[in-house]
């Protein structure tokens, strides 16, 4: 079974109080079979985002999920993790190369661009995590 998976990550602030959203499809359904929030703390928005993904792995790891397409608003975390932007900033580095380790686990993952506009639950779920602490 394939799955889309839609990631956000917030930080009011930056750095500021933080947030994750993940949403989760499986092909050919409209309603998600998984939402998830939750509050980080203080963090800087592109740690939101990678802090996001590592979170939506977990949960297709424990789904045992085999192909899933990943699809984030993230422009610099897409990009990195495509290969196309090195990551340079070091309380990052630790953070992307535990999200490649765990997505290179997964036989058939790809990442994907969005706009934000096509990234609404996500975001909303990212924002209700802040609010809810």
């Amino acid at each position: 079974m394939k799955y889309r998976v839609y990631i956000d990550g917030a930080a009011r602030g930056n750095p500021g109080p933080g947030g994750i959203g993940v949403v989760i499809y499986e092909q050919g359904r409209e309603q998600p079979v998984r939402q998830i929030k939750s509050f980080l703390g203080i963090t800087t928005n592109n740690q939101a985002e990678y802090l996001a993904l590592i979170r939506a792995l977990e949960e297709l790891r424990e789904m045992e999920v085999k192909e899933v397409e990943i699809f984030s608003d993230s422009q610099l975390l897409i990009r990195q993790l495509q290969g196309e932007y090195q990551v340079r900033n070091e309380k990052l580095l630790p953070l992307y190369e535990k999200a490649l380790k765990m997505a290179n686990n997964l036989p058939g993952v790809s990442f994907h661009f969005i706009n934000r506009e096509k990234n609404k639950k996500a975001d909303k779920l990212a924002n209700s995590g802040i609010d809810d602490a």
